[in-house]
């Protein structure tokens, strides 16, 4: 049976051939009885394929609309849902189909690529898609990966600030399904790019590949919370599940459980021993402490160094609650690590990393917080140990990803560093941090082509970012690298005088600063820059400077050289940043 049934008046058939030629070469499979005779087995025939065929074109002209036959099955088609007419001649309409949406031919000269054919195709593409057989389950599980997106489910609380709520119940139920060895999960970062656009199945099935999509809402109030989802299958946009939750807010990680295991049952797909007892384990019981620690992850993921003291505050208050909570100690452990490298604390993390570790050995993020630690002291080679350790366990983590680039990077290996950074910038849709040392290492490689695509994708990043919020300092001080590494001198002086206004005590900040105007080769701007924070670099960070590649331009600088000379005498002393 074909894909496609075309119903015509035979008086038209030369004007016909040419749109079944254009839906044969869109790879659709067509009957339109050019050749057979009239009689009761040419009924039989028609009525057969008419019957079968998933979507019904109706070829209207002067002719046709006379035709009894040519009405009768379009009005066969409209009641099943499947007809698209097209018109030729400004024919004048049946009163019946009228009110069903008619794409005009008139002038069409057989080209595919014309705006009325891609119109139509558009419009047979929906019907073909709706009119699959519905199906209520889904093929049984053979161990073949199914493909699935689980999107953002939507914040129904009437709190904007409740986002991080719905957002890592959403990123919670995706690492579960991925847990899974016959599923095949669509990655976080490609899930969140389609936030707000559930509506649009069709294009998210054709991006993703997915088999199915996944959707929902998530209502916080007090100590409830409601929780809806559904499960479509994208072949035919057939609903295979659906679900309300009303339970108390204690019962969330048993209604996590449920959800994945409602969907794992819907798909027919069978959960081996080991999975199942995957799916059943958290880090915490506490639903207070996971309530506090999606905030505090929320926060770090922000990637704004004013949200570290935010960070540790509630990762602290969470460790509180739950000492064995290793996944807060493993964000604690990132949190302090960054405070460290901008000497605004003595604590590398790596007492909070070991802990961690000691009370979950498989998460990854604990591994790589050990790794950011290792190479807040300038030991990347161990810092690399701990990262392989957490991508085995995690492939596509954005923690260990970045961290293993920065790694590499200290030791100038900028070839490995790169394939780090660019996983990470691929994970993270909000990500500008590990894309702009993606442009950097492509400078070190000597890629300038690929340097300036990697410098304005994080620019643009960049300026969605600080659209909405203009304090963002270690976005501003990365875009002034982007800039610069884009040639946008002016525009790049601009954004520092005005990171420096926005952020004049962040440390960091001024760091990449220098970067920039080092690599606008504003020499005595760059030196001076260093020169405000020298007393302030952190032992990683003086490491740092000796192999940051941003500042080769300057390196045989008589005053670069004293500078590091003078930081390093510091602290060989034992002097701690002022």
């Amino acid at each position: 049976m074909a894909d496609i049934f075309v119903s015509y008046s035979r008086a038209d058939k030369a004007r016909v051939a040419p749109l079944v030629a254009a839906f044969e070469a869109q790879g659709w499979s067509v009957w339109w009885d050019p050749e057979i005779t009239p009689g009761d087995e040419f009924d039989k025939l028609i009525g057969a394929e008419l019957e079968a065929a998933r979507a019904v074109v109706v070829v209207w002209t002067r002719a046709s609309v006379d035709s009894r036959w040519v009405k009768g099955e379009a009005r066969d088609a409209a009641d099943r849902e499947i007809l698209v007419p097209v018109r030729f001649e400004n024919a004048r309409l049946p009163i019946d189909v009228r009110s069903i949406h008619t794409t005009e031919m008139d002038g069409w000269g057989g080209s595919r690529d014309s705006a009325p054919f891609q119109a139509l195709c558009g419009a047979l593409e929906s019907k073909l898609r709706r009119s699959e057989p519905k199906v209520a389950t889904a093929p049984k599980d053979e161990r073949t990966a199914v493909s699935i997106c689980v999107l953002p489910f939507s914040n129904m609380s009437g709190d904007p600030e409740q986002e991080y709520f719905s957002d890592g119940i959403t990123e919670d139920i995706i690492t579960d399904l991925g847990k899974v060895s016959a599923l095949s999960v669509v990655s976080r970062n490609t899930a969140f790019s389609f936030k707000g656009s559930s509506s649009d199945m069709s294009r998210i099935a054709r991006q993703t590949k997915a088999s199915y999509i996944l959707f929902g809402s998530v209502r916080k109030a007090g100590a409830r919370v409601r929780i809806t989802a559904q499960l479509v299958a994208t072949a035919n946009d057939a609903q295979i599940w659906g679900e309300r939750y009303d339970r108390d807010l204690n019962d969330i990680f048993a209604l996590q459980d449920e959800i994945s295991k409602a969907i794992v049952a819907a798909l027919r797909l069978t959960l081996l021993p080991e999975e199942k007892k995957a799916l059943e384990q958290r880090s915490t019981s506490s639903s207070e402490a996971y309530k506090l620690y999606l905030m505090a992850r929320q926060f770090w993921l922000m990637d704004n160094e004013r949200n570290n003291e935010i960070v540790v505050r509630i990762c602290r208050r969470v460790v509180e609650i739950d000492p064995k909570y290793a996944q807060a100690w493993a964000t604690l452990a990132l949190a302090q690590w960054n405070m460290f490298w901008l000497s605004d604390s003595g604590d590398d993390g790596e007492s909070a990393a070991q802990t961690a570790l000691k009370l979950d050995p498989r998460l990854a993020d604990a591994h790589a917080a050990m790794a950011a630690a290792l190479r807040a002291k300038g030991l990347y080679e161990k810092g690399i140990e701990a990262c392989r350790e957490a991508l085995r366990l995690e492939p596509g983590s954005y923690v260990a990803n970045r961290i293993a680039g920065l790694n590499y990077m200290g030791l100038r290996r900028y070839q490995e560093a790169v394939k780090h950074f660019e996983v990470a910038a691929a994970a993270m849709e909000s990500d500008f941090t590990a894309f702009s040392f993606v442009s950097q290492c492509y400078r070190a490689l000597g890629d300038p082509a690929r340097q300036q695509a990697a410098a304005r994708s994080t620019l643009d990043r960049i300026e969605k970012l600080v659209a909405t919020d203009p304090g963002h300092s270690r976005a501003i001080g990365i875009g002034a690298c982007m800039l610069s590494d884009l040639n946008e001198g002016e525009r790049a002086k601009e954004w520092v005088i005005r990171a420096r206004l926005v952020d004049p005590e962040n440390i960091n900040l001024h760091y990449n600063l220098a970067c920039a105007m080092a690599a606008l080769k504003e020499v005595d701007m760059a030196l001076d820059t260093l020169a405000e924070i020298a007393d302030n670099l952190s032992p990683g960070m003086v490491s740092w400077l000796e192999s940051d590649n941003d500042f080769d331009l300057i390196r045989e600088e008589p005053r670069f050289i004293s500078i590091v000379t003078q930081v390093k005498a510091r602290l060989a002393k034992g002097r701690r940043p002022s």
